[in-house]
């Protein structure tokens, strides 16, 4: 059997080196499927929230001083519903605390409906570099099902606007829908593949408990396809973005070479981020310990709790090394690249072969479903096809 060329590693990054995650949780409507932490809500006070934001800010900024920060991921929510001048005081504020890279990836996540299609000049010049658009399906009928805001044309229009203001742009889809067929998923994705920019991620659509689609499939209202039919969309994601050029760095995102969200890789290969904002997440290193830090979830109790105190640290937990393990290896295997060896030994303070039961390792590896050397752990394409049913074995 033929091996598989060995990817190239990401680039080393430095060991002061920080990501920012900024959540706003605000959306105009909650899609059916999504159990994000997001909000519906009335009218927001822009001025007060930017406030919250960056006094939490200067908490975390308090706690790990002296960082370089290589990126900022606007997420939530709907972050292209945030007025670009509080957008812009975040990014300030950070390069104020911090020392803010001079090529540091900035990303917002943008709904492509036109009013916010509309704002993306003001927040190229709060300081977004890269625009993650939402557009889920180019087809209408999809659309409405999914719940979203907008129809295939004005999908287009936003990505055609995003592309002649930013150097990267990036478009989410949604697949495995109701009554999707291989040829309709195929002729979609290449439709996508002519418009985006850098960057493409692809998501199989799940049913998440509390969600109406859950409701909905539970009744037997909504059904989604089969295994062997979502298996066969999962192949030809992976065979139409090859031979477009944007190949999987990760099991879900796709992109040409150089066009990897940086951001997310340094959370994958879990280096140190701060999250900011109601339910984020974040993970820093102090003193020599692995801090996990979870935020207040409900937005009115997060901006009390910053308001009275400066932050909204809802749990803040020392990672102990078998912790370290199971995420660092159910990240890090996500990726083509997989888990580099001496980040895993020297986070972990083990040998990754002593991390995990080795009878379970071996038969993995003896199924092709994992590779192991001397640089890295990662999973074979074949394993990335099945990685839950890997990494249950694995992690068992």
């Amino acid at each position: 059997m033929a091996t598989e060329p060995e990817p190239d590693p990401p680039a080393a990054p430095r060991a002061d080196d920080l990501a920012v995650y900024v959540h706003w949780p605000f959306c105009r409507s909650k899609c059916p499927y999504c159990d994000f932490n997001s909000h519906v809500g009335g009218a927001v006070d822009h001025d007060r929230w930017a406030r919250a934001l960056r006094a939490e800010l200067d908490h975390f900024a308090a706690l790990a001083r002296r960082r370089r920060v290589t990126s900022i991921f606007f997420g939530g929510g709907t972050p292209s519903l945030m007025a670009p001048a509080t957008l812009g005081a975040v990014i300030e504020r950070i390069a104020d605390r911090w020392s803010l890279s001079a090529d540091a990836e900035i990303t917002l996540e943008a709904n492509p409906t036109s009013s916010e299609a509309g704002r993306l000049v003001a927040y190229r010049d709060a300081g977004v570099n890269r625009v993650s658009l939402g557009v889920q399906a180019l087809d209408d009928a999809a659309l409405v099902l999914l719940g979203r805001g907008h129809d295939g044309a004005e999908a287009i229009r936003a990505v055609a606007t995003a592309r002649a203001l930013f150097d990267r742009v990036s478009i989410d889809l949604i697949y495995g829908r109701p009554d999707q067929t291989v040829a309709g998923w195929r002729a979609e994705l290449e439709r996508a593949v002519a418009l985006t920019g850098d960057h493409l991620s692809a998501y199989q659509l799940t049913i998440e408990k509390g969600t109406p689609f859950f409701t909905a499939h539970r009744d037997g209202e909504l059904t989604i396809p089969d295994d062997a039919t979502a298996a066969a969309l999962y192949d030809v994601t992976q065979s139409v973005l090859d031979d477009a050029g944007l190949p999987a760095y990760e099991i879900s995102n796709h992109a040409r070479p150089g066009g990897e969200c940086r951001h997310n890789i340094a959370t994958w290969s879990y280096r140190d981020y701060v999250g900011l904002g109601p339910g984020a997440h974040g993970r820093l290193t102090l003193d020599g310990r692995i801090i996990g830090f979870e935020q207040r979830r409900q937005p009115e109790s997060w901006l009390a709790a910053v308001e009275a105190t400066g932050h909204a640290t809802r749990r803040a937990d020392i990672i102990d090394d078998n912790r370290r393990v199971t995420e660092m290896l159910m990240m890090g295997l996500r990726m083509r690249t997989g888990v580099e060896r001496a980040a895993f030994e020297r986070r972990c303070r083990r040998r990754l072969e002593d991390a995990v039961a080795p009878d379970r390792l071996e038969r993995l590896i003896a199924g092709e479903l994992l590779a192991l050397d001397g640089e890295r752990l990662r999973a074979t394409a074949a394993g990335l096809r099945v990685l839950d049913s890997v990494l249950g074995v694995l992690l068992a």
